[in-house]
C-alpha cells in the first residue's frame, strides 16, 4: 500500500467505527433474552457498564487496524483483520444494548480511537513480537475487567451479561492466539501503566 492508500484506509475506518451504525457478522448472544424487570437505578447501572464496554471496542477497533496497517507480515496482517472483525461484532452487540437501555455512546469516543491507534502504531514500530505482546496484555486486562462488570450488572439484566460473557470468551482466545503467534511479554511497568490507564478511561466513560 501507498502512503495515500495507508491514510486513506485509517480514515476509512476511524469514520465507519466513529459514525456509522456497526453490523455484526455473528448472532447477538443476546437475541430471544428478555431482561427481567429493572429499576430506574440498575438501567442506568448498566448503561454506564456497557458504555464502558462500548469504549473498550472503539478501542480495539482503532488497535487493531493499526497494529495491521504497522506490520510486514502478510499472514499477521490476515491475524490482526479477523480479530478486528469479531470486535467489531462487540462494537455492534454494545451498541445495540445501549440503545434497548436508553443509554448514549462516550461522547470522547473520538478521542478514545486516537490513543488506541496511535498506541497501535507505536507497538507496531516496535516489531511484530512486541505489538502482539501489546496485543495479548490488552486483551488479558479486558477480559479481567468484563468479569468485573458480569459481577456488577444487575442479575436481572440477562440480555448485557450474555453479550459481556461472549466478548469475554472472545478476548481470551485473541490473548491466545497471539501468544501462539509469537507475542513477547510486556515489561511490568508497561502492564502497570496499561492498567493504570484503563482505570482511568474506565472512570472517566462510565460518566462522559
Amino acid at each position: 500500500m501507498t502512503l495515500t492508500d495507508t491514510l486513506l484506509s485509517a480514515a476509512d475506518g476511524a469514520l465507519r467505527t466513529l459514525f456509522a451504525a456497526p453490523r455484526a457478522r455473528r448472532p447477538n448472544p443476546a437475541a430471544g433474552l428478555a431482561p427481567l424487570e429493572m429499576s430506574q437505578a440498575d438501567k442506568a447501572e448498566a448503561g454506564a457498564l456497557m458504555r464502558v464496554n462500548h469504549v473498550g471496542e472503539v478501542c480495539a477497533q482503532a488497535l487493531y487496524a493499526a497494529q495491521a496497517l504497522s506490520t510486514r507480515s502478510p499472514a499477521l496482517r490476515r491475524h490482526f483483520e479477523q480479530a478486528g472483525r469479531e470486535e467489531e461484532d462487540h462494537l455492534a452487540w454494545t451498541h445495540q444494548r445501549l440503545e434497548e437501555l436508553g443509554a448514549r455512546p462516550s461522547l470522547l469516543n473520538p478521542l478514545w480511537y486516537a490513543g488506541a491507534f496511535g498506541l497501535g502504531l507505536a507497538a507496531g514500530r516496535l516489531g511484530d513480537g512486541v505489538s502482539l505482546g501489546f496485543l495479548q496484555e490488552t486483551e488479558r486486562q479486558v477480559e479481567a475487567h468484563l468479569a468485573s462488570h458480569l459481577d456488577r450488572l444487575p442479575a436481572a439484566d440477562q440480555p448485557s451479561r450474555a453479550i459481556v460473557a461472549k466478548m469475554m470468551d472472545d478476548e481470551a482466545r485473541h490473548a491466545f492466539d497471539a501468544g501462539k503467534a509469537g507475542a513477547l511479554p510486556l515489561p511490568w511497568p508497561v502492564q502497570a501503566l496499561m492498567k493504570a490507564s484503563a482505570k482511568v478511561m474506565t472512570m472517566t466513560a462510565q460518566r462522559v
